[in-house]
């Protein structure tokens, strides 16, 4: 081989989500980073959501991975297609909350984060599954539910991040208990709870944790019940939320699984990522090592392989 011959480009399906919170911004930056780090770009528009899937599917011998800008929905859109073609998905994140960039560690800054797609390092993580509905970070219903509905693309663009804040208290207004049956372990308990939330990876909702440690490929679900008895308790366990710790309450019921159904005496709809998808009962597993994701080394001692 002559040594001045130069590595095959890599070639990327760049897609940028122009709705999302920041997808006016500059992402111009961005591409300049990976252009100069040697990807070759396929732009294309930005369409529904339910088509996306099926451009990464119709391009995917053309190119040798996914760049997404945009936020949680617009991954979860794509995760069908990258389980289908193996391609490893490189996110610029440009939604109100981006969790999964959070989870992974990647920065909000948009020339570090192409930086890091650049570096090529892949890590392979864990999809939550609902009804065959895929999800990245979490799955829930109850109070979740009513703050989808709350959570307009007009908020998102008004409040930022504070949506969340202002979508949750108007969904409070409205929110009432629910009775529903978990099954998990070979056990099976019924609760009276606001919200039930199964967790793949660590951070939803603009920030909050799932579980205190948890990560994103170690096989597992994190579930959590809210059964409190008086919605203003809700207030005094928030600050346990940012950190994952809310378990640690007494009305929090928290547990760790490979799997879990739901059932309800009537079908309640349920939240995966930001978008309401299936509706109960809802029968939870893992899809283990799913997706191929470039993010950063987060621990010396781990060498992935790189593109």
């Amino acid at each position: 081989m002559n040594k001045d011959a130069q590595p095959h480009a890599r070639r990327a399906l760049l897609v940028v989500n122009k709705k999302s919170r920041q997808g006016q911004g500059p992402t111009e930056d961005a591409i300049d980073v990976l252009e100069l780090g040697g990807i070759r770009l396929r732009r294309e528009e930005c369409l529904a959501p339910d088509e996306l899937a099926t451009l990464i599917r119709r391009l995917h011998d053309e190119v040798d991975m996914v760049v997404l800008g945009g936020g949680d929905g617009t991954l979860n859109a794509a995760a069908p297609a990258l389980i289908e073609t193996g391609l490893p998905l490189g996110i610029l994140p440009l939604g109100t909350a981006n969790d999964l960039a959070r989870t992974l560690h990647i920065p909000p800054d948009l020339r570090a984060a192409a930086k890091i797609i650049v570096d090529g390092h892949v890590r392979r993580i864990d999809l939550g599954d609902v009804n065959g509905q895929p999800f990245f970070n979490v799955a829930s219903m109850g109070l979740s539910v009513g703050m989808a509905h709350e959570l307009t693309h007009d908020v998102k663009q008004r409040w930022g991040k504070l949506g969340y804040a202002v979508a949750t208290g108007r969904a409070l207004a409205r929110m009432r208990p629910f009775s529903a049956e978990l099954r998990y372990d070979g056990e099976t308990h019924k609760v009276r709870t606001l919200q039930i939330s199964v967790g793949n990876g660590k951070y939803y909702g603009g920030g909050m944790a799932v579980k205190e440690g948890a990560v994103i490929d170690d096989g597992r679900l994190d579930l959590y019940s809210l059964e409190f008895g008086r919605l203003w308790k809700l207030a005094l366990v928030y600050p346990a939320f940012r950190s994952g710790r809310h378990g640690m309450w007494k009305e929090v019921r928290a547990v760790s699984c490979k799997e879990v159904e739901i059932r309800t005496r009537r079908p309640r709809s349920v939240n995966t990522d930001g978008e309401i998808t299936t509706r109960t009962p809802a029968r939870f597993k893992v899809a283990r090592k799913a997706v191929a994701v470039l993010a950063p080394l987060t621990a010396p001692e781990q060498s992935p392989p790189s593109l």
